[in-house]
């Protein structure tokens, strides 16, 4: 594919995933998104394959289900209305979809309030009969104190919930790979602003960020930034984005308050060492690093 031809293909796709992560809630019309995107809906899913790697059913389907793991851990709907609004009219299909991705059922997730545990238990109904409902298998968190290169990387400010930042990586990803700056060495960061738990979701500011193969020249929305460097405290997360907060609130309040650190002047950030397209949620891995000040 031509580079001019490439690059306003992604321009195009990245307007199509923008109007997806703003109606999750609606019925797939290819014809709808491929005038969004001004291609023909005759051509226009071919290009997204391309370009994005996955379906739009592929998409939405994900983007679905990680907000009801959001929605399980965070409120107290019932199953079946979490369930239809992630787009399954019988919590039967909602159970299949969930566990296919998720490893276990919505029910079991929420019950044991992360998927470890969830997974734990699972474990447990193999091999016993009578297995201990409220047991709950501890997470494992290892922190280690480490010296980190600041990168210079490629930003697109997100501005809203840090959960519906996947949305603007991949917006990110569809213009990187539209310009050929990006293969499989790139990484991704996420640099967050503020604390979750500080402000209304609206008014939360983070950075979706990725490194290039080559350089190139800064262009509206997309900026020029430096990951935060120096010494930090590092825990790798090992399970869905849903729970990240979860840690987030370990590490400060557990961790940070009996380690004699103190946090250094550069915010909270991430790097994100797989691929959530191709990977199950309870496989995906968080790199959260918290920058210290110097002994």
């Amino acid at each position: 594919m031509k580079t001019t031809t490439r690059l306003s293909y992604a321009a195009r796709i990245e307007r199509a995933q923008k109007y997806l992560s703003e109606h999750l809630d609606d019925a797939i019309d290819l014809e709808r998104i491929a005038a969004v995107a001004h291609f023909s809906p005759y051509h226009f899913h071919r290009v997204y394959v391309s370009i994005v790697g996955e379906t739009v059913a592929d998409t939405l389907r994900r983007n679905r289900l990680n907000r009801a793991a959001v929605k399980l851990l965070t409120s107290v709907a019932p199953v079946l209305k979490i369930g239809r609004e992630a787009g399954y009219s019988r919590v039967q299909a909602f159970n299949r979809a969930f566990r296919d991705m998720y490893g276990v059922t919505p029910t079991a997730y929420r019950a044991h309030g992360s998927l470890a545990a969830a997974l734990h238990v699972k474990r447990l109904q193999h091999v016993s009969s009578q297995p201990n409902p409220l047991f709950k298998e501890p997470i494992m968190r290892e922190v280690t104190i480490q010296r980190f290169e600041s990168l210079r990387v490629v930003a697109l400010r997100h501005r809203g919930d840090y959960m519906d930042i996947g949305s603007t990586f991949e917006r990110l990803g569809a213009w990187a790979a539209g310009k050929n700056l990006c293969d499989a060495s790139s990484r991704s960061f996420g640099i967050y602003y503020d604390d979750p738990d500080s402000k209304p979701a609206a008014d939360l500011t983070a950075d979706a960020c990725m490194t290039l193969t080559q350089a190139f020249k800064p262009e509206a929305p997309y900026t020029v930034t430096q990951t935060p460097g120096g010494r930090c405290a590092q825990m790798i997360h090992v399970g869905p984005y849903s729970e990240l907060h979860d840690a987030y609130r370990w590490l400060y309040n557990e961790w940070l308050a009996k380690s004699g650190e103190e946090p250094g002047d550069q915010p909270p950030f991430e790097e994100y060492l797989n691929d959530p397209r191709g990977t199950p949620p309870a496989q995906l891995q968080t790199a959260i690093r918290i920058p210290l000040r110097d002994r």
